[in-house]
């Protein structure tokens, strides 16, 4: 049934864009949310009132406020969709992210408002009313949420969305929620003993916690979380795919929302290369960078001088002696400026955020001792950088143009 859902309703023969596809599977999960949640808020509804059961009332309430969730994320997919105009020249697809925080804002008021009503019921517990037919339809309910949580599951793997792996998880939940419930009804009709406001205020917890998580989850892109690891290598892959590239530092990259990302990047090439050449180079990066990943792409040209026979022993002296201390991720941009009684050695060094000040003191002091060791002539300029999530990209081709 995936498959075929996914075959007529999200692609067709003649091909869709990206943009596109993400837009139709939005709506696809968007609509069959509203619509099987809606019918197992009703359904559970009707069981809670036969059964009495408080638990099944509160995870019909939950039922209902995911299809509430649903409309938002229909809502949300449609505006994240639209193109960028003046007041947005980044565009409008970070309101995607801002679709999982308002269905994490409504999954955690939902279990707090459920877990007082749980409590009312550990306190005043009432009996609970047997009827098979209530049973097999909690069960039939369960297979449907789960099959809701894998449809989900496929959309956001197949887009990248972290809005999908919000709704797929938080159908994950309902699903555990409704055997839980289940296994109270049960309990009760078995053991003669009602833990009914035990089980509802267990769900309202496991509620509470789940939209936290997803909360947390889908805040941290709009706070500038570190960039997708495999983003971050495709891109570096691009660069050094081209001949004439030398090593790549500075690589930082920007997330407007899924589809929009920006990068910024300094390639490194031979200083002696005709400047109109690396030009162009450059321009071909960010051309490919756009046309295969969707990244717009801004290049550094930065020369190198490969000519001079200090450079390599003067790497090679920093890289051991700075390689030991704990936060150091690594130096790049190594040059050397000779002047009439002294010669500065400038380079950049990256560090972690953690205690970044103490890190680039102890660089410059150990930077300072290993050159004099060197020559007393060397003077340390040292530029201080902090690591954006790319510093192992960073490193790795850095080292590969030595």
């Amino acid at each position: 049934m995936t498959k075929w859902l996914i075959k007529h309703f999200v692609t067709d023969k003649s091909g869709t864009d990206k943009r596109e596809r993400r837009l139709r599977c939005g709506r696809l999960s968007g609509t069959i949310g509203i619509l099987l949640y809606t019918a197992l808020g009703l359904g559970k509804i009707f069981i809670g009132l036969v059964t009495g059961s408080v638990a099944v009332m509160i995870d019909a309430v939950h039922n209902l406020a995911d299809a509430g969730a649903s409309i938002a994320t229909l809502i949300g997919f449609s505006l994240a969709n639209k193109k960028s105009d003046a007041e947005h020249p980044f565009g409008h697809a970070r309101i995607e992210y801002m679709t999982g925080v308002v269905v994490s804002a409504i999954i955690t008021g939902i279990g707090i408002m459920m877990a007082r009503a749980s409590f009312d019921k550990i306190i005043d517990p009432t009996p609970l009313t047997e009827d098979t037919a209530s049973l097999i339809l909690l069960i039939i309910m369960v297979l449907a949420t789960l099959w809701f949580y894998l449809f989900n599951m496929k959309l956001s793997k197949l887009i990248g969305s972290a809005s999908l792996k919000a709704t797929g998880i938080e159908s994950r939940n309902d699903a555990i929620a409704t055997v839980a419930v289940l296994c109270a009804i049960l309990f009760h009709q078995f053991a003669n003993i009602n833990i009914d406001g035990f089980i509802g205020m267990g769900v309202a917890g496991f509620i509470i916690y789940s939209g936290i998580t997803m909360a947390k989850e889908t805040v941290s892109p709009l706070f500038g979380q570190s960039p997708n690891p495999e983003t971050v290598r495709e891109i570096a892959d691009i660069v050094r795919g081209h001949e004439g590239v030398l090593g790549i530092h500075d690589l930082i990259v920007h997330d407007y929302g899924p589809g929009n990302t920006f990068a910024s990047v300094h390639i490194e090439v031979d200083s002696r290369e005709d400047v109109f050449k690396a030009h162009a180079l450059v321009d071909d990066i960010e051309k490919k960078a756009q046309d295969e990943l969707r990244v717009m792409l801004v290049g550094h040209m930065d020369p190198l001088d490969t000519q001079n026979p200090e450079i390599p022993e003067l790497r090679e002296a920093l890289s051991q002696a700075l390689g030991k201390i704990e936060g150091m991720k690594g130096i790049h941009d190594l040059r050397i400026v000779t002047g009439p009684e002294n010669t500065k050695v400038i380079f950049d060094v990256v560090a972690t955020h953690e205690e970044p000040e103490e890190t680039f003191d102890e660089v410059e002091k150990i930077a300072g001792e290993t050159l004099a060791k060197l020559d007393s002539k060397y003077i340390v300029v040292v530029n201080r950088d902090l690591d954006y999530g790319t510093s192992e990209e960073n490193r790795i081709y850095e080292g590969e143009a030595k």
